[in-house]
């Protein structure tokens, strides 16, 4: 199948009214006020549901809230979490029923932020920060481990009285 081309005009040829075109679009933007943000100091406002960087959080009494269920581990397509499971210490009062991470792994990566470990979590103990400047100058500083990432996580304010007597 052969496309036949249409017959330029001498004018088209030089090009010169998609020159003088471009002229007149910068011309138009010299007047303009000029918008400049200064990045790290002033970041721009999130519009939307906006999904960063899976966290580990503590509740407010500092306890670790993740189980070690591994659903997190199990649901997240690129496979970015990996999850080794211990018993509790027997001194903590719920020592004999649920698990605590030995090793908690999100290699940042691999992951695509999509959300899945926060939806799937029951016990609420990871979650999505609204940082999207997550940075590091090696390779080995993108893989978060457990204690990297109850840094960035912190406390949360919104307790789970589950085992609580008085609640």
């Amino acid at each position: 199948m052969q496309v036949k081309r249409p017959k330029l005009t001498i004018l088209e040829r030089t090009y010169l009214p998609q020159i003088l075109h471009g002229l007149w679009l910068t011309l138009k933007h010299i007047p303009r006020r000029k918008f400049t943000r200064r990045y790290p100091e002033e970041k721009p406002p999130l519009y939307g549901a906006y999904r960063g960087a899976p966290t580990l959080v503590k509740d407010p009494e500092g306890r670790v809230k993740c189980v070690s269920c591994q659903l997190c581990e199990f649901v997240c397509p690129p496979k970015a979490i990996r999850i080794t499971p211990t018993a509790r210490p027997d001194d903590a009062p719920d020592a004999n029923v649920e698990k605590e991470p030995q090793d908690f792994v999100i290699d940042m990566l691999r992951c695509i932020y999509c959300g899945y470990c926060e939806e799937v979590c029951p016990e609420e103990a990871i979650f999505l920060l609204n940082d999207y400047a997550i940075t590091g100058t090696s390779r080995h500083e993108m893989v978060h481990d457990k204690a990297k990432l109850y840094e960035l996580g912190g406390t949360l304010p919104k307790p789970i009285h589950k085992w609580d007597k008085n609640k």
